[in-house]
């Protein structure tokens, strides 16, 4: 905490001049990195709109696939493959961001131009998809790829690791009364590693959302409000490749004006996690056995459910386990 407040302490005070300043009245603000902005809120917002933009699409593309590897791994594969995946999974984290960039540069580019060709032919009638196709796979899309790949190892790794911790009981119980091996897993596991997986996800987003390099080797952007992903010099600028890109050059005032949107970065990153906080109090398996005890408390003693709110505190298939028990015995 003491940390936490002491980047938030500096942040304030070294961004508090630049945004007290009259930007179209200073010299320092008129040129440079922070010309033509009339304030900088007007300067902050298409960042604020880029990384946040970027960011959940790459969050869309990558949850679904780093959460079928999960399952895949810890419900699906051999145990000695698994382990072999669980830890090629785990070295992506270790690949630096530069690495990711050069492969998008060079890789993820041209791969995807065919792609961008055709969604910009066939569903450009949707904003996302239209404009000018790009010609050199500097494109947000290429960008939002990259990033989802590199949430994966997060994701991944918690996801799997929740998956593993499901209650060995509730997974027999399920398939004691006829389940398949799919329904076991969508009536027992993801009810138990619901809140698991929301911290997952968040955890991902939050890495992209403090990515650099990778976008600001991949995308080719300007300070302005896009919502095309096909386009090339239409994508908005995210905050940590604006802050990369300019602050070598920038002068004083403009410095502070850069650190100032690294505030405003710093601040969603903490709403985002205190969002996952507040998301994981309220689904997770504590909170549910606290509601079914005080629902519980609140009913006659001699009222039928208190025992079916006694048994739902037990988990997802908490009443199942008990019926199943008593037909074994």
């Amino acid at each position: 905490m003491v940390i936490l407040a002491g980047v938030a302490i500096f942040l304030i005070v070294q961004a508090a001049p630049a945004i007290a300043a009259n930007w179209q009245t200073n010299a320092s603000l008129t040129t440079g990195p922070t010309a033509n902005q009339a304030s900088f809120w007007t300067y902050v917002a298409p960042l604020i709109w880029g990384t946040v933009f970027v960011s959940a699409i790459a969050l869309v593309m990558g949850a679904p696939v780093a959460i079928g590897i999960a399952l895949f791994i810890s419900h699906y594969a051999p145990r000695r493959i698994a382990g072999v995946l669980g830890y090629l999974i785990d070295l992506l984290a270790a690949v630096p961001s530069i690495v990711f960039g050069l492969w998008g540069i060079f890789v993820i580019r041209p791969f995807l131009l065919p792609l961008t060709v055709w969604l910009n032919h066939n569903l450009g009638w949707i904003p996302i998809f239209g404009g000018q196709a790009s010609a050199t796979g500097s494109t947000l899309f290429a960008g939002a790829v990259v990033l989802a790949v590199m949430m994966l190892p997060i994701i991944t790794s918690i996801s799997r690791e929740i998956f593993l911790q499901t209650p060995r009981l509730h997974e027999e119980a399920a398939f004691a009364l006829g389940a398949t091996k799919w329904e076991m897993i969508r009536l027992a596991v993801f009810p138990y590693a619901r809140s698991g997986i929301v911290s997952a996800l968040l955890l991902g987003l939050g890495r992209a959302l403090g990515e650099t390099m990778a976008i600001a080797l991949i995308v080719s952007p300007s300070l302005k409000f896009w919502v095309q992903l096909l386009t090339d010099g239409q994508n908005s600028q995210t905050v940590a490749a604006n802050i990369a890109l300019n602050f070598p050059i920038a002068d004083t005032l403009q410095r502070q004006a850069l650190i100032g949107t690294g505030l405003m970065l710093f601040v969603i990153l903490i709403a985002v996690n205190l969002i996952a906080r507040t998301i994981v109090a309220r689904t997770g398996p504590g909170a549910r056995n606290k509601r079914a005890q005080r629902k519980a408390r609140q009913l006659p003693p001699t009222d039928p459910g208190v025992i079916a709110t006694a048994d739902a505190a037990a988990g997802p298939v908490g009443a199942t386990t008990v019926a199943t028990a008593e037909g074994v015995e």
